[in-house]
C-alpha cells in the first residue's frame, strides 16, 4: 500500500477520534512570528484537522491531499469557509503556483513527505520569507496505561515500528529547515475516551488492523483488558505532547 492510500478505509475513525491541534498554535504563530494573516498551504491535510484551526482563525487555507477519499470528507466537513480550497496534491507536487502562499504548514504528515523533493517544492510555492509550520501530536508514554498502550501497539501494529512518526528526530526537521532557524515550542495535549472511543482511536492508526485482518480480535480483547485494568468512571486518558517546528525561509 502506498503513503497516500494508508487511511481511505480509516477515514470516519480518524475524522472521530484523532487528537485536535491546541488554539494556543496560532497564539504562538502570531506573536512569535507576526503571521496574522495570509493563504496557507495545509499540505498533507487529511480530513482537515489542521485546516479547520486555521480557517476558524480567519486565514485562507488550501488543503492539499493525495487521499480522494479523505479529501473528500475535508470537502464535506469545511466547504461552508469561504477561505477554504481542497487541492489534489502531494507534498511533492502540490499543484499550487508558485509564490502563492505566505506558508506551508503540515499537521502528522512531514514523515510521510520525501524531504528534498518537498523543500524544493516548499520553496517554490511561498512568498519570500514564508513561514513553514510542522507539527505533531506525539503520544505520551508516562503512565502505566500509556506504557501498556504502546507496547499493544508495537506488538500488534503491521509496520508501526517502520513507519511511526518517532523515527523523525530534531536533527532531521533541522536538516529539513537549514539553513533557516528553526524554533520548537511544545504544547500539552489530551483525549479522554470511552472504551468506544478508545478503539476508534487505535483503529484510526493506518498499521492496526482492520476487522477481518489478522490478529484484529487478539488486538481487540487485549485493548478492552488494558481499558478495564486502568479506566477510571468509565474513561481513559491519553497524554500528548503537541511538538511545533516553525522558521521563516
Amino acid at each position: 500500500m502506498s503513503n497516500t492510500e494508508r487511511f481511505s478505509n480509516r477515514v470516519e475513525d480518524y475524522v472521530k477520534y484523532r487528537p485536535h491541534y491546541p488554539a494556543a498554535i496560532i497564539t504562538y504563530l502570531q506573536e512569535q512570528f507576526g503571521f496574522l494573516s495570509g493563504a496557507i498551504a495545509d499540505v498533507g491535510a487529511g480530513t482537515g484537522i489542521l485546516t479547520k484551526l486555521f480557517l476558524d482563525a480567519g486565514y485562507t487555507v488550501y488543503a492539499v491531499e493525495p487521499n480522494e477519499p479523505m479529501l473528500t470528507k475535508a470537502i464535506t466537513l469545511l466547504n461552508d469557509y469561504s477561505g477554504f480550497t481542497p487541492v489534489t496534491g502531494t507534498a511533492e507536487n502540490t499543484t499550487l503556483a508558485d509564490g502563492s502562499v505566505d506558508a506551508v504548514v503540515a499537521g502528522q504528515a512531514y514523515h510521510w513527505f520525501d524531504p528534498e523533493k518537498s523543500r524544493i517544492e516548499f520553496a517554490r510555492i511561498l512568498k519570500p520569507h514564508g513561514l513553514v509550520a510542522l507539527v505533531w501530536n506525539e503520544r505520551k508514554i508516562n503512565t502505566p496505561f500509556e506504557q501498556e498502550y504502546e507496547v499493544l501497539i508495537n506488538e500488534r501494529g503491521k509496520d508501526y515500528v517502520q513507519v511511526k512518526h518517532r523515527n523523525i528526530d530534531i536533527s532531521d526537521i533541522a536538516a529539513f529547515f537549514a539553513p533557516a532557524a528553526m524554533e520548537l515550542k511544545v504544547f500539552n495535549n489530551q483525549q479522554v475516551f470511552d472504551f468506544e472511543g478508545l478503539k476508534g482511536r487505535l483503529l484510526s492508526s493506518s498499521y492496526m488492523p482492520l476487522q477481518g485482518e489478522p490478529g484484529h480480535e487478539d488486538m481487540l480483547a487485549e485493548l478492552r483488558r488494558l481499558f478495564d485494568k486502568y479506566q477510571q468512571a468509565g474513561m481513559i486518558t491519553i497524554t500528548y505532547d503537541t511538538k511545533l517546528y516553525a522558521g521563516r525561509w
